[in-house]
């Protein structure tokens, strides 16, 4: 039977498509299978079969202290994002105001600003007013790399719950106000659990996205590294297996997060809404 052109065309796809996974996800199999390299030395042949690295890791002590504040680090960003980027999601999908289609697309920029420009211009303006990077706890990094983290992040959580909250059926919270309920009573019982998937996932995302931050970072960090600045200051003296272990654990964790984010949005009660 020959070949017809659209017979073609699908195996051209089909081979555009797997090459396409090949090209992405071959450098990060790469890093996984050294992660196990039973040698210092990143050199073919593979000599597969160790957990060394990541007890090495276990024991580095400024890896170690890298996670947790980063891991604080995260924790706070969401915290700040959620905390200005959910009545800015309400302000957009609510209220009618002047300049409210400019703000709708300034509310992106730090989305769309590379992020050495950000980190630039909040370094400028902490400095401006006098707040020291190293301002903090110990153990967490200084309150304007916190804050900048959530600065740059926030527009995750409007874009989030904005198209979430534009799904929502507004005739559930008219039957509750129908029903005497107070408008806090219809937001705890009727619009927060037809938002609260977006919400988780967005500040899944957030948390993730500012795990592996390290522009702003770069800029605004005190005395305490992070997780990417840790990495960075290990790949100064080569790449190791060490750097191949603590790579694969963050890419484990991201994936995790993002398929727990991703069912979140797909969530059939929030779909509804």
């Amino acid at each position: 039977m020959p070949v017809t052109r659209g017979d073609w065309l699908s195996r051209a796809l089909w081979v555009a498509g797997i090459a396409v996974f090949v090209f992405i996800y071959a450098p990060l199999l790469v890093v996984v299978l050294y992660s196990f390299h039973n040698s210092r030395i990143i050199a073919w042949p593979l000599q597969l079969g160790t957990l060394s690295w990541y007890g090495v890791l276990w024991h580095d002590r400024g890896m170690v202290d890298a996670v947790v504040a980063s891991l604080k680090l995260a924790l706070l960003a969401v915290v700040i994002a959620l905390g200005v980027g959910v009545p800015g999601a309400f302000l957009l999908d609510r209220y009618d105001f002047p300049g409210k289609a400019l703000y709708q697309r300034l509310v992106l920029l730090p989305l769309i600003l590379p992020g050495i420009i950000t980190g630039v211009s909040l370094l400028t303006f902490f400095t401006f007013i006098g707040l020291p990077l190293s301002a903090g706890f110990p153990l967490v990094p200084g309150w304007p790399v916190v804050l900048g983290h959530g600065t740059a992040l926030v527009s995750v959580v409007v874009t989030q719950v904005f198209a979430r909250l534009q799904r929502l059926d507004r005739f559930q919270e008219e039957a509750s106000m129908d029903l005497y309920a107070d408008a806090w009573r219809t937001f705890w019982h009727v619009t927060l659990p037809n938002i609260r998937t977006a919400l988780l996932g967005a500040a899944l995302l957030v948390f993730t996205l500012s795990l592996d931050e390290i522009a702003v970072t770069f800029f605004l960090i005190g005395r305490q590294n992070t997780i990417p600045l840790q990495i960075w200051g290990l790949l100064r003296r080569g790449i190791t297996p060490e750097v191949n272990a603590i790579s694969t654990i963050i890419f484990l964790v991201s994936v995790v997060v993002i398929v727990i984010w991703a069912r979140l949005m797909h969530d059939p009660q929030g779909a509804r809404a």
